[in-house]
């Protein structure tokens, strides 16, 4: 048993550093979208797949771990959360403060993630806003406003001015 939960704390202090990294990444990021920089969105999104990736690896590794020690407590793997694993741990004080401790760092890590994530969040919504205007703007500057044209006999010729130059031999 003591293997497995030098096992487990090992695999979540290397989850909170995956996390950590995407922590910063994702301040890069924040950078990235406010420069609208398009192609280094790219690269710190692809370096964040591979943090994702490393991180599920991670995960199956924990699983298989709570899975064993599972097996060895004759528990429900479901029922060994954190939590539940800091109260079982009531006689080993040792291992207990260790996993307080990384459960906390954890929470900590994640929260900062979430916060940051929302802020990108926002700012992503922002620049598509602006990108829209944008949009609307040049069409609206494509198309030509219909003048009221008239001819020497007081009629309407519904023509479209096109450069705003002006007939002085009318």
């Amino acid at each position: 048993m003591a293997s497995l939960m030098e096992n487990l704390l090992t695999i979540l202090e290397e989850e909170n550093s995956e996390y950590e990294r995407l922590v910063e990444l994702s301040a890069q990021k924040r950078q990235v979208i406010i420069d609208g920089n398009v192609p280094g969105l790219e690269e710190v999104t692809g370096r964040e797949q591979d943090v994702a990736s490393r991180i599920i690896n991670l995960e199956n590794k924990r699983e298989e771990v709570i899975n064993d020690m599972a097996i060895v407590l004759s528990k429900d793997a479901k029922d060994l959360t954190l939590t539940n694993m800091i109260a079982f741990l009531n006689k080993q004080p040792k291992e207990q403060e260790k996993l307080r401790g990384i459960q906390t760092r954890l929470k900590n890590t994640i929260k900062q993630m979430e916060e940051i994530n929302r802020q990108n969040e926002e700012l992503l919504r922002q620049a598509l806003e602006m990108i829209e205007f944008d949009l609307n703007l040049f069409k609206s500057l494509r198309q030509a406003p219909t003048t009221a044209n008239y001819d020497k006999n007081a009629y309407n010729t519904g023509d479209i001015l096109s450069s705003g130059a002006f007939d002085a031999h009318q």
